[in-house]
C-alpha cells in the first residue's frame, strides 16, 4: 500500500526538494504552506495553500495522512532572526503546537520535527576555535533567542507526545543547508548564498562586504544529503534529537575564498563589523548520527557550492542583473 507523506513548508527550499525525493521514493505526497515554490512547480500530488498558524488547517493538511515532515516555520539568515524575536517565536510556535496537536487527532503514524543548531548553548559557541557540539550539549540552555528557544520547547512537546500519546514523534536539528533552489536574496538568505550572490555580481579585482571579521565559523550542509538524511531519521527507532549536518568546519572568509575561486574572480574582503555574525563558531558533531544510522553527510563543502554558485549566477542573469565574469559582463 502506497504511503501517504504530508510535507509542510513544501513551498519552501528544504521542503521543495523534500517533496521530489519521497516523491521518487514512491510515495504519494501532499505538499502543503503559505505560499508556492518561488522558483519551480512542486512533484507533489497535491499541494495546498494553508496558514498553518491556524489549527483547522492543520486538521486538513493532515488528514489522510501516515507521515508528517514538518518544515513549516518562521525562519531565514541572521539578519532575520535576530531582529524577530516575537514575530518568530509567536508564529513558529502556533504553527508547530497544532501540527502536532492535529497529527495526534488524526493518528498520524510519524512526525518528524525540524529543529535547529540555534538550540545550542551560545557560551557554547564564543570561539571559532570549536568543540563539535553534542545533542547532550543543548542543556544547561541558553539557545539563540526566539528563533532557538522555540526550537528547544518544540523539541521537548514532541518527547511528551512520544511519551505520553505515543506518538512516533523524531527530531532533526540542521546545521546550515544550502544548494540549488535556495533563498539568495531578499534578506532570509543564508551564508553560503548570500555569498553566491555577492560574488556573481562583483566584477574581478572588486570587493564584497562581509558581515563581521569573517573569522566566525560554520559547517555547511549540501541540500541532497539534507533530504537523505530527514528520510532516514524518520525511519529511525531514534526518537532523541539527532544533528544533520557535515562536520567539515570553515571561516566565513574561507567561505567566500572558495566561492570566489569557482567564480575564477580574484575579491577583496570588505569587513562591516557592525552587522550581526551570530554565535563565534559552530560544528556538528556527527558521533550519534553514525551510531543510530549508520550514514552521515557526505558532499564536501567544494563539491555542493560548484552547482548551488552556478545556479544562482544563472538566476541573477535570467532577472536581468548584471552578473559579472571574468570574461566580462553579462546581462
Amino acid at each position: 500500500m502506497t504511503k501517504r507523506a504530508l510535507v509542510t513548508g513544501a513551498g519552501g527550499f528544504i521542503g521543495h526538494h523534500l517533496v521530489k525525493y519521497l516523491v521518487e521514493k514512491g510515495y504519494w505526497v501532499r505538499g502543503v504552506d503559505i505560499k508556492h515554490p518561488e522558483y519551480e512547480e512542486s512533484d507533489s500530488h497535491e499541494f495546498e495553500i494553508l496558514d498553518l498558524r491556524r489549527f483547522d488547517n492543520c486538521l486538513i493538511a493532515t488528514r489522510g495522512i501516515d507521515e508528517v515532515y514538518h518544515l513549516a516555520a518562521d525562519m531565514g539568515g541572521i539578519g532575520y532572526i535576530t531582529a524577530f524575536h516575537a514575530e518568530i517565536a509567536r508564529n513558529s510556535a502556533m504553527i508547530n503546537i497544532h501540527m502536532l496537536e492535529a497529527s495526534r487527532i488524526n493518528a498520524v503514524e510519524r512526525f518528524i520535527f525540524s529543529s535547529s543548531a540555534c538550540v545550542y548553548p551560545q557560551y557554547l559557541q564564543k570561539s571559532p576555535d570549536v568543540t563539535n557540539l553534542k545533542e547532550e550539549d543543548a542543556y544547561p540552555a541558553e539557545p539563540e533567542e526566539g528563533y532557538g528557544t522555540e526550537k528547544l520547547f518544540m523539541e521537548s512537546l514532541c518527547k511528551y507526545f512520544y511519551e505520553d500519546y505515543g506518538l512516533e514523534t523524531r527530531i532533526v536539528r540542521f546545521h546550515n543547508v544550502y544548494g540549488p533552489l535556495g533563498t539568495y536574496e531578499g534578506g532570509k538568505e543564508k551564508a553560503p548564498a548570500a555569498i553566491c550572490r555577492k560574488v556573481a555580481l562583483a566584477p574581478d579585482g572588486g570587493e564584497i562586504e562581509v558581515w563581521g571579521d569573517g573569522e566566525q565559523t560554520r559547517s555547511f550542509m549540501y541540500i541532497d544529503d539534507c533530504v537523505e538524511g530527514i528520510y532516514r531519521i524518520m525511519h529511525s527507532d531514534h526518537p532523541g534529537p539527532l544533528n544533520l549536518g557535515t562536520d567539515e568546519l570553515v571561516t566565513i572568509n574561507g567561505l567566500v575564498d572558495m566561492i570566489s575561486e569557482i567564480a575564477g574572480k580574484r575579491l577583496t574582503k570588505r569587513h562591516d563589523l557592525t552587522k550581526p555574525q551570530g554565535v563565534r563558531g559552530r560544528n556538528s558533531d556527527n558521533t550519534r548520527l553514525r551510531q543510530v544510522l549508520g550514514w552521515e553527510p557526505r558532499i564536501s563543502l567544494r563539491e555542493g557550492l560548484e552547482p548551488t554558485y552556478r545556479w544562482i549566477e544563472a538566476e541573477l542573469r535570467k532577472s536581468g542583473r548584471g552578473v559579472e565574469t571574468v570574461a566580462g559582463t553579462l546581462s
